[in-house]
């Protein structure tokens, strides 16, 4: 049971942190920088990505030993849009102002390279339940990251967060900031910013280890 645990807190370590999409990997650029504009269009496209993250990964699981190797990438192609389409409908029934803020980039799901990624490396050589849980992760990743970046934007351009006015009157607001000049500029410092804590804290890690070992050691002698 402990090593199950390990397994998936790997997997959660691993989709939030270390393969973090936006931030380690750099997939996923295009809604990143495009729809980031607002909080809930950043929160709603990470959750969208999510949803068919966890279901493709896990068919394409079930499915890994019946897909001929020549025709994987076209198989899951398929299987992404299936999914896909189900958010598209969902949305557009019952989200559908949500769903003309989004606009293409809902399809465009079908192409991103971060799905892509998890089903040919993750999905297609493991079982079920740990391909679910690496789509979970990593969507959740996703999902942070497009948040982060969507309410700073959001907070410097329009002072505003989740569409409710923080600032009074008096702020004149950045427009910059809703351009994809200050998409690339608020990504760049938050990509600096995440890796430079990671960073530390391998390095905090690595001088702990050193300090035990030593210690253990001495206590040896």
């Amino acid at each position: 049971m402990e090593k199950g645990f390990k397994k998936y807190k790997d997997i959660a370590v691993n989709g939030i942190v270390k393969s973090n999409p936006t931030f380690r990997l750099v997939l996923g650029m295009c809604p990143t920088l495009a729809i980031t504009t607002s909080l809930i269009n950043g929160l709603s496209m990470g959750l969208a990505v999510t949803f068919v993250l966890i279901f493709s990964n896990a068919l394409v699981s079930m499915l890994r030993k019946v897909i001929p190797d020549k025709v994987r990438i076209p198989s899951y192609i398929l299987i992404i849009a299936t999914f896909v389409t189900v958010v598209q409908m969902v949305m557009d029934k019952y989200l559908p102002d949500l769903y003309k803020s989004l606009g293409v980039f809902i399809p465009l799901i079908v192409v991103n390279c971060i799905l892509f990624a998890r089903a040919e490396s993750f999905a297609s050589v493991n079982p079920v339940l740990p391909s679910m849980a690496d789509g979970l992760f990593i969507g959740l990743g996703f999902t942070l990251s497009l948040s982060i970046v969507s309410m700073v934007r959001e907070f410097i351009s329009q002072g505003k967060f989740f569409g409710i006015q923080i600032l009074g009157s008096w702020y004149p607001g950045m427009t910059v900031f809703i351009l994809p000049a200050g998409g690339f500029l608020v990504l760049g410092l938050l990509m600096a910013a995440f890796n430079a804590v990671d960073k530390k804290i391998k390095k905090n890690k690595e001088l702990k280890i050193e300090l035990n070992r030593k210690l253990t050691k001495q206590l040896t002698k």
